[in-house]
């Protein structure tokens, strides 16, 4: 082991001694953004070593979230403008996210896909259905993996899917237009019967929701880490907490 190396173990031991007497998030999103710019930073000409290398920081995460007690983490890994890369890129991201899916459930994850599954191709849809499937009863944390998703295009869904559910039972517009409130439409999104976010990591740089988790990061409050997706780290992470439990948070008060 190296000096830097040591040098971060240490700080690391300390953030988690300070961090042990602290409430810590039930839900935490991540925006796991800058694979393709970490590639090219690397000098490679094929980004896709990058989202593979991004999708296994996704397993350290989820060791780091179970030690800290985490009940729900959100990873977002490919919106809906995604969809719109070349097939040279994309083809090769979505065999890695299928493969990542699959990973989870051999390591007995409870996954919950969340996203516009039908504009997914079949065989990435029918991946994530499967895992949904079959871990829906698994015990520990949720794992909600957002592929396809975008947050205008979930709040649409939930309205659909509250009007198709009160027309089923003869409940007119205006019938409902006097019933109608926030919790009818929490019901229809896709993290229903979760908490909300209490915090949200977006990696690279950027600082802007992009879209995520638009209805649920309401009271939220982020994070913004200058390292690329697949170089966060440990420490990264844990300064994460602990500037979330420095915060006094006033739920928009």
């Amino acid at each position: 082991m190296g000096l830097r190396d040591l040098v971060y173990r240490v700080y690391e031991s300390r953030l988690e001694t300070s961090l042990g007497r602290l409430d810590g998030p039930r839900h935490v999103g991540v925006i796991l953004d800058g694979n393709r710019r970490w590639a090219k930073a690397m000098g490679l000409d094929d980004v896709s070593t990058g989202h593979q290398r991004g999708a296994d920081k996704i397993f350290e995460l989820l060791q780091w979230c179970g030690e800290a007690g985490v009940e729900v983490v959100t990873l977002w890994m490919l919106s809906t403008e995604n969809l719109d890369r070349p097939s040279k890129e994309l083809d090769p991201l979505l065999r890695i996210i299928e493969n990542t899916v699959r990973r989870l459930v051999r390591e007995g994850r409870h996954v919950n896909p969340m996203g516009a599954l039908d504009l997914l191709p079949d065989v990435t849809a029918r991946a994530l259905k499967d895992a949904g499937e079959a871990t829906s009863g698994f015990p520990g944390p949720i794992v909600n993996v957002a592929v396809g998703y975008g947050g205008r295009r979930e709040i649409a869904d939930a309205v659909r899917s509250l009007l198709q559910e009160q027309a089923s039972k003869g409940t007119s517009i205006e019938e409902l237009a006097e019933i109608l409130d926030i919790e009818h439409i929490a019901e229809h999104l896709y993290t229903r019967g979760q908490p909300d976010p209490d915090l949200v990591i977006r990696t690279s740089g950027e600082q802007r929701l992009s879209g995520f988790l638009l209805w649920q990061c309401a009271h939220s409050e982020f994070y913004f880490c200058e390292a690329y997706w697949p170089d966060f780290r440990k420490v990264d992470f844990l300064r994460a907490l602990r500037s979330y439990a420095a915060r006094n948070r006033r739920f928009g008060s």
